[in-house]
């Protein structure tokens, strides 16, 4: 009786499995066999300063911009209008003024200045670039760029007075807090996302010092609070963009 032969595993083909392997492209790095990058989200994100891959900047989600959107349109329509929101703002400001020793809360709206917040900005994004994140340091800078060119014509379209000046106009929104808002937490996706919770706690000092000094109302801060939400949710989306679409080259063996 004839014996059956084992049946042996199967071979691998000569140029056709390296293609699929891991660092076909590049030593150490898993590529698609024709040199496309990978469609799933860790292969397009950057990596952090530590070098670890798949980290990117914290987004508010939809609703939460929705939100924020809508909360802006409603209390700049209350301010316009001197509606009941306002009047209540007003109430509350002044039952909050000077409540606290005037140099601490000069000292916390200080924060919000454009040279004690923009050194901050300006070392974040040296850091980026050094770190070869150059479009995200590119657009932490246009959206400090972006400030101005939003609260000015706000503050001359609502010419609202201030709670110690009544006849002085352009008090709405705080540009202080918009700046020291997009400034920190600029800083803070570009240089690390553990330092989100301290660029909270700088932008709620800045915002806080200038309604217990009598410098902003309360809704001043608070729509600029909710301008700054969506301008770092705009920088953020389309530095993501921007990074995907750019090609990550890898060098050869050294």
């Amino acid at each position: 009786m004839r014996e059956t032969p084992r049946a042996e595993p199967p071979q691998p083909r000569p140029h056709r499995a390296l293609a699929h392997t891991a660092g076909a492209s590049c030593s150490g790095t898993p590529h698609r066999s024709d040199g496309r990058p990978p469609h799933t989200p860790r292969g397009a994100r950057q990596p952090d300063p530590l070098g670890r891959p798949g980290t990117t900047p914290p987004v508010p989600g939809r609703p939460a911009l929705f939100s924020a959107l809508v909360a802006l349109v409603v209390v700049t329509w209350q301010v316009l209008v001197h509606g009941p929101l306002a009047r209540l703002d007003e109430r509350v400001s002044r039952s909050l003024v000077d409540t606290v020793p005037r140099s601490l809360s000069e000292l916390a709206s200080d924060l919000g200045n454009m040279t004690v917040a923009l050194p901050v900005l300006g070392c974040a994004m040296a850091y980026a670039i050094w770190r070869g994140r150059r479009i995200a340091a590119l657009y932490a800078g246009l959206s400090m760029a972006l400030v101005p060119l939003l609260v000015i014509p706000l503050k001359e379209w609502t010419a609202r007075p201030g709670p110690l000046e009544p006849w002085a106009q352009g008090y709405y929104p705080s540009g202080h807090t918009a700046t020291a808002m997009v400034a920190y937490f600029g800083a803070a996706f570009l240089v690390s996302n553990r330092l989100i919770p301290v660029a909270a706690v700088l932008t709620a000092v800045t915002g806080t010092g200038l309604i217990l000094r009598g410098y902003h109302w309360p809704l001043d801060v608070l729509a600029s609070l909710c301008l700054g939400a969506l301008i770092l949710a705009v920088s953020s989306t389309c530095t993501r963009r921007s990074s995907s679409r750019t090609p990550t080259g890898c060098s050869g063996p050294s």
